[in-house]
């Protein structure tokens, strides 16, 4: 699923292109067409890049777009990442990323080429998705969000494949409630047995990494309903908010969508009652949250859909019109 949310966008004209100190920048660190020999990787490069010209412009399309005519993610970003990357390098790469999909060219190439740091690259975004506002603001999580719905939606792809799979296995019930658990368990005795397999094989000295992994999809809703919660009926609606609940329900959609990805965390997401707490919130009652209702009524209907409730056309009229649907 993609929420086209972006109005109508001029490309930079060349001669604007041509003139502009990103330009000059890539001639000078890593145009690979420049003429003269590049001067060594310089950090403060991106994180003036970033603070300037992404974050510093309100993460403006058209600046992204030069960056992106230049190669920066695969002649700059990339090739200069390793682990201990500031949270401007990791945030750049994520823009560039989401652009590229945006734009519709292939993104993954530079990736394959040298994939030694994606793993690290990859557990940063886990982590950075679930920081503090102050940290890192709802529109640079907003672009996480984004950049995990790509990888997500991108498991044709054996980078990608490989890290997000742990996040969705049977091990993700770990989250779950025991008495939920057991309940799934009765109803898939064999899931029981894998399950067990799973906790056999857990090394001691890596069972602290292997829980934050199983749990992250989990704490990324309790965060999601924080966000939600913090919208009321009357008063200040920040539209940043919105867009990120938004794409929230987008994630949620697609991984229901997935047959590698939905068998699990439908339990998961059921289990947190995200659907629910969406249609009780006061966004969904808002005229800024049209998008947002029209969204989570797509993600209820998946929900009865993936979970074999039985009901009649009349009960499900009766639960749309308790909604305010019909």
């Amino acid at each position: 699923m993609s929420v086209n949310l972006e109005k109508n966008i001029t490309a930079p004209t060349v001669q604007q292109i041509q003139t502009d100190r990103l330009t000059q920048l890539a001639e000078k660190y890593w145009a690979p067409h420049s003429e003269q020999k590049h001067e060594q990787f310089n950090p403060d490069v991106i994180e003036d890049i970033y603070m300037q010209d992404i974050r510093g412009s309100n993460f403006s399309i058209r600046r992204i777009m030069v960056l992106e005519f230049s190669q920066y993610l695969e002649n700059f970003l990339w090739p200069n990442y390793k682990p201990g990357a500031s949270v401007a390098h990791i945030l750049s790469i994520v823009i560039m990323v989401n652009e590229k999909f945006r734009e519709r060219v292939q993104v993954w190439q530079a990736f394959r080429k040298d994939s030694e740091f994606f793993p690290d690259f990859f557990q940063r975004v886990l982590e950075s998705c679930l920081e503090d506002e102050l940290l890192i603001n709802i529109r640079e999580q907003t672009a996480l969000l984004i950049f995990l719905n790509h990888c997500f939606n991108s498991m044709e792809e054996a980078i990608c494949r490989d890290q997000v799979k742990r996040l969705v296995s049977l091990s993700m019930w770990i989250s779950l409630q025991p008495s939920r658990r057991e309940h799934e368990f009765k109803l898939n005795p064999r899931w029981k047995k894998f399950w067990r397999a799973i906790q056999r094989k857990d090394k001691p000295d890596q069972l602290e990494k292997l829980t934050w992994e199983r749990t992250f999809l989990q704490k990324l809703m309790l965060k999601f309903l924080l966000v939600l919660d913090s919208i009321g009926e009357a008063g200040i609606c920040p539209p940043d908010k919105v867009h990120y609940c938004e794409r929230f329900l987008e994630l949620v959609i697609d991984l229901e969508a997935l047959l590698p990805t939905r068998r699990f965390f439908n339990t998961v997401l059921d289990d947190c009652h995200v659907v629910v707490r969406c249609w009780l919130s006061g966004l969904i009652k808002r005229p800024e949250g049209h998008l947002f209702s029209q969204v989570s009524t797509k993600c209820m209907c998946m929900k009865l859909t993936l979970t074999n409730i039985r009901v009649t056309v009349e009960n499900t009229l009766n639960i749309f019109r308790e909604m305010a649907l019909i």
